[in-house]
């Protein structure tokens, strides 16, 4: 789980922390990523701790449902002269429709 604390006066964006007993339930460190469901039209499932090892292809389980990760994004921004980590996001498709991308893949190929 994450929360969200006060906004810095500095960024203007909320700041998001693991809580520590997400942080030993699998023996490695979480991190936020802000996941996002991109079936049409896109929907936003929040903010969720993960590892920080995902990769595209891996299943993961929010709120009771399966999805597949479709794409993972780090995005940085310039501040003072460094790049800084401003977003981690997770591009996720539902389990049923990642499935159904493949079949008709294949499908396309085929003819």
């Amino acid at each position: 789980m994450a929360t969200i604390s006060s906004f810095s006066a500095m960024r203007k964006m909320p700041q998001v922390f693991c809580r520590k007993r997400d942080k030993e339930r699998g023996g490695q460190n979480n991190y936020p990523y802000k996941v996002i469901e991109i079936t049409p039209p896109p929907k936003s499932l929040g903010i969720r701790c993960f590892p920080s090892n995902l990769q595209c292809g891996e299943s993961v389980t929010i709120e009771g449902q399966a999805y597949m990760i479709s794409a993972v994004t780090h995005r940085y921004q310039l501040r003072k002269g460094k790049y800084e980590p401003s977003e981690k996001r997770l591009d996720v498709l539902s389990s049923g429709r990642y499935i159904l991308n493949l079949y008709l893949e294949s499908l396309l190929e085929q003819s």
